[in-house]
């Protein structure tokens, strides 16, 4: 496990080397013969531990001065490597942590720890498994490069114009549409992405340019696509990395975490959705024309076979196998449809190519239960068939530009999983984490609600500059413990933290989301990340509805699932008409007071509050709809 975990660190170090001038687009389009020495540097010393295993076993806990000289190298090179891959923020970050790790025994105001020499830090963060090698490298080895692999190839193989066809033909037409496609849209991404600002990159392309062409203001377009692409890392079945790094770092099954994020994500989607309708409600727009939406008929007709890696993954998932197995086969099964498709090609009838796609997906299918080694002999000869069938060598460049692009997004993911480990080797050295659990108790005073809010604004503010990767890391080892002293259960409480670093890509002042839509728009990144924030803000009320009612998250009977879910819906959406100050027609003050007052009701798990709750609500909704009859 830590040989894999350094020789994974030091295949990151080269790639962030050696791709750095590429990927930053320099005219000269060549690497410097000093990255070429960084990048050979970082992946010789991640070689380390391969050739010294027996001896670092042995001498445990003493590192040698050799040890500590690689191990200060090795430091340095994930630090320089994360600040060319992603800027100055997240290594910031890092070094203050590492700063109090040396230093923190001069501070005063009972933040000082006992003090540590210069080898127990090395070891902590080289030698260890809870440093630059511990867990989220691990993940990032094995689950994380794996999915992004998946989600690149299908990509590559037309998934996003496969869901912006069938998002256009759900809803296209109806009040608002441009606006709904990019929220459905989306979400289908989701499933297959776990990057809420890739998902940005990818989709809002289309979606903005056609919600702009339709009526919306460029920052409103902005703002709906980054605010519905945040929520691809809470959209099961392949969420963001950081429900791999949760799931073993609470040592939940992946499938468990997927299952509990359902019914939430559906949740957050349903809010943008219900935002955007009510703000083209608001603003009068319409949908488009019908000749403009294509069949989702048509279209599932023509690209259904994409849809079955997707399916086998979560059948993978949802039956005991581990996330590992099943990404591997839903990313073969990929390639052997890409792989398919000169073949199907050649069949003219419709029904011959069907026939074709269930024989072949028959022969996939016993070829899994036989063994991996012969799904790749598969692989291997529709490769061999398409070097002689016409379209065939398209088909393999597109393939292999789906890799390339697939290892080339990892290098970002898997780094900051690599240097996050110097937090949480600080963390665990100096026991910083407990302290700052006990304080946020204390500030607390014991109520729960407080310390929810603490911990939002801690997530909140750690994730304005850097990633949500990082973000989880350090609000779960230092916000999360808190929760659990108050009573809330291990999963919730992760889930919490992580949803909320989720929603700090949306806060300004550095929204990555906002930024990353503004540069599509065309327009104030900041003007889109404060209208972010007014759109996502009814799916405020979803985590602590999690907290209150962890039914939210299946944990419970069907039932009790059932009326949360119901619960959470209504709350969402007297939200929603509060915040947009629209529902039937525009709302007055005291309208969207009593709105708010009622969802915030339903929020608080208690019988009279979810009673007075439906009872306001139900009146707000009865004395708005008669007012507007009366208005007509």
């Amino acid at each position: 496990s830590q040989v894999l975990r350094s020789v994974h660190v030091g295949f990151l170090v080269l790639l962030a080397f050696a791709l750095y001038p590429l990927l930053r687009g320099t005219p000269e389009r060549r690497v410097p013969w000093y990255d070429w020495t960084l990048a050979g540097a970082g992946f010789v010393l991640g070689l380390y531990h391969w050739v010294f295993l027996a001896e670092l076993i042995q001498r445990s806990g003493e590192p040698s001065p050799l040890d500590i000289a690689v191990g200060s190298v090795v430091v340095v090179l994930v630090f320089e490597a994360t600040r060319r891959v992603m800027g100055w923020g997240l290594p910031i970050v890092c070094a203050v942590f590492l700063a109090y790790g040396m230093f923190g025994q001069y501070l005063p105001w009972g933040l000082a720890h006992r003090g540590y020499g210069f080898d127990q830090i090395v070891n902590q963060l080289f030698l260890g498994t809870e440093g630059i090698y511990g867990t989220p490298t691990l993940v990032s080895a094995t689950y994380i490069f794996l999915f992004i692999l998946f989600g690149s190839l299908l990509e590559q193989a037309g998934m996003i114009r496969f869901f912006n066809d069938v998002a256009l033909g759900l809803v296209g037409q109806q009040r608002g549409g441009p606006g709904k496609v990019s929220v459905i849209s989306s979400a289908l991404m989701g499933t297959i992405s776990g990057s809420g600002v890739a998902n940005v990159v990818m989709g809002g392309h289309f979606t903005i340019n056609l919600m702009k062409r339709f009526g919306y203001r460029a920052e409103f377009a902005g703002a709906v696509e980054a605010t519905s692409s945040m929520g691809g890392q809470i959209m099961p079945p392949v969420m963001g990395a950081v429900a791999f790094i949760m799931a073993e770092t609470i040592d939940v099954p992946y499938a468990e975490i997927a299952l509990a994020a359902t019914i939430p994500a559906i949740l957050y989607f349903v809010a943008v959705f219900w935002m955007v309708h009510l703000e083209a409600g608001k603003m009068g727009l319409f949908g488009l024309k019908p000749e403009e939406c294509p069949s989702v008929r048509t279209a599932l007709r023509a690209q259904w076979p994409l849809l079955v890696p997707l399916a086998a993954l979560v059948y993978l998932l949802m039956t005991g196998y581990t996330p590992l197995f099943a990404g591997l086969m839903a990313l073969a099964l990929t390639a052997v449809i890409i792989l398919g498709r000169p073949i199907a090609a050649k069949l003219g009838a419709t029904a011959l190519r069907t026939l074709f796609w269930i024989v072949l997906g028959v022969v996939s299918a016993g070829f899994f239960a036989a063994g991996v080694e012969i799904v790749f002999a598969l692989i291997g000869a529709l490769i061999a068939v398409c070097f002689w069938l016409h379209g065939g060598r398209e088909t393999l460049r597109l393939m292999v530009r789906g890799l390339a692009e697939g290892a080339v997004g990892s290098v970002g993911v898997g780094i900051a999983c690599v240097v996050v480990g110097v937090i949480i080797a600080v963390l665990t050295l100096t026991g910083l984490a407990s302290s700052i659990a006990t304080t946020i108790v204390n500030l607390s005073g014991g109520s729960l609600f407080l310390g929810l809010v603490l911990t939002m604004f801690t997530s909140l503010v750690l994730g304005m500059g850097i990633p949500t990767i990082p973000n989880y890391i350090i609000t779960s080892s230092v916000a999360a413990p808190a929760l659990l002293q108050m009573g809330v259960p291990l999963l919730v409480s992760h889930m919490f933290v992580f949803y909320f670093g989720i929603m700090a890509d949306l806060t300004p002042p550095v929204a990555l989301a906002a930024f990353a839509a503004a540069a599509i728009a065309q327009t104030s990144a900041m003007r889109i990340g404060w209208i972010c924030l007014r759109i996502a803000i009814a799916g405020f009320v979803v985590p602590y509805m999690m907290v209150y009612d962890p039914a939210l998250l299946m944990q419970g009977s069907v039932g009790a699932v059932a009326y949360v879910s119901f619960k959470a819906l209504v709350a969402v959406g007297l939200w929603g008409a509060a915040t947009i100050g629209y529902l039937f027609q525009p709302l007055n003050w005291l309208e969207r007071l009593i709105a708010g007052a009622a969802a915030v009701l339903l929020v608080v798990a208690l019988p009279v509050t979810d009673e007075l709750g439906f009872g306001i609500g139900a009146a707000f909704v009865g004395w708005h709809a008669w007012r507007t009859r009366r208005r007509a």
